[in-house]
């Protein structure tokens, strides 16, 4: 009876320590400000694109109004540089008032009014990277403060803390206020990116029991070149980041920066790609009003969509390097179901020719397998059969199939 008991507690103590918010159990979509709007602050010289109520309140309507929201896209989110220089008397956060004359209770009763969430930014120790007030010295009352807000989403950062190794008691700490609020808030945390930049080990048994998404790596720029490193990293790191991903718990390879300045048409569906067969959170960052056409097609491609969101929750790899292409397969809910992309390193069009046997397919009645990304058909295809796979000029050119059993 006694060691029963022992037993309760221990598993009563571990369960108010970690994630139990039951969200997320596909990638989180939706649109973040960072990447296309940084700090901008200053409202009276920049009104469109200052960090304001009203940036946000327009891109919610661009969610809605241009096809996004029924997509999947539901999340609206703040990052840095929301706050006042300050907190109040009873030390509470608050937003600067010329920018959120609403108040974060006011734009998040305006995006829920939209049937979407709001997301909102913190950071682990005294201030945020662009120094504003942080949550390091008030981790229990900002969960609160963040609750009663209506808060969807936070967002936890940590550049400013100079001591990394407090992070593996920090968010946990986190996570146990925000358990506590009652409030489901789904929580991204920068936490492993900020070990691995120090040396540290990195514990992502406990990074999952503590968050909802985490960021493993460098924040994306507005470059290609930015996020080929991010997917050379990936491809590196796979068979430790892999096996964490799931259900609840996925690894961040930061923002889709489709629609920005930088990437080509090819190059952007390639980002849409491989972030789909990461099962990576599809988080725009980008000016949802002044997108073109092809790039907003590129986002809303229902068929990359369905496999970023797959329910199994497994993260894709890459299985197999011929030449400069990069072949990575997802497994996806299905037994023999999969999605693969051809990813082109190099700087010309391609052929490369293999077997679906030598990408690990082995169902021995066959798949049909489709183009998602130019709705081609392939048809059948034998385990067996060598085949001529057609890649796109790179760098960035892909080729990305759905493919399912023949029964």
């Amino acid at each position: 009876m006694w060691a029963s008991a022992v037993l309760l507690v221990l598993l009563g103590s571990f369960g108010a320590n970690a994630l139990d918010n039951g969200l997320a159990r596909t990638p989180p979509m939706g649109w973040l400000a960072w990447e296309r709007f940084r700090c901008n602050v200053n409202c009276t010289a920049d009104p469109k694109n200052c960090v304001s109520e009203k940036l946000f309140m327009e891109m919610a309507d661009r969610l809605v109004e241009d096809g996004y929201k029924d997509a999947g896209y539901e999340y609206v989110n703040i990052d840095d540089c929301w706050m006042a220089k300050q907190r109040d008397a009873n030390n509470k956060l608050y937003a600067d008032p010329e920018r959120f004359p609403s108040g974060i209770k006011g734009l998040a009763d305006y995006i829920h009014s939209k049937g979407l969430k709001l997301g909102i930014y913190t950071a682990y120790g005294n201030f945020t990277c662009q120094g504003y007030p942080a949550s390091g010295m008030h981790l229990e009352l900002d969960a609160q403060t963040f609750a009663e807000w209506g808060v969807d989403m936070l967002k936890m950062d940590g550049c400013k803390q100079m001591d990394r190794h407090t992070m593996k008691k920090g968010y946990p700490q986190m996570t146990k206020y925000l358990n506590a609020t009652g409030r489901p808030i789904l929580f991204s945390c920068s936490w492993p990116d900020y070990e691995r930049g120090a040396g540290i080990p990195i514990n992502y048994t406990l990074v999952a029991e503590n968050c909802n998404i985490w960021r493993n790596y460098v924040d994306i720029q507005d470059s290609w070149q930015s996020v080929l490193s991010i997917i050379d990293y990936y491809a590196k790191e796979q068979d430790t980041l892999v096996p964490v991903a799931g259900p609840g718990n996925f690894n961040d390879p930061d923002m889709l920066i489709i629609g920005d300045f930088s990437l080509s048409v090819e190059q952007a569906k390639a980002q849409m790609a491989m972030w789909a067969i990461l099962a990576a959170p599809l988080l725009m960052s980008n000016d949802l009003r002044t997108i073109t056409p092809e790039y907003r097609d590129i986002l809303l491609n229902k068929d990359v969509i369905a496999i970023s969101q797959d329910n199994a929750g497994i993260m894709g790899k890459r299985v197999l390097q011929d030449g400069d292409v990069d072949i990575w397969t997802r497994h996806l809910e299905y037994w023999e179901e999969w999605g693969v992309v051809f990813f082109n390193n190099g700087t010309t069009a391609t052929t490369v020719t293999i077997k679906l046997k030598d990408i690990g397919f082995s169902y021995i009645l066959g798949y049909d397998c489709r183009d998602i990304l130019n709705n081609v058909e392939f048809g059948h295809i034998e385990i067996e059969q060598l085949r001529d796979w057609h890649v796109p000029a790179g760098p960035g050119g892909v080729l990305m199939l759905y493919c399912f059993d023949s029964e």
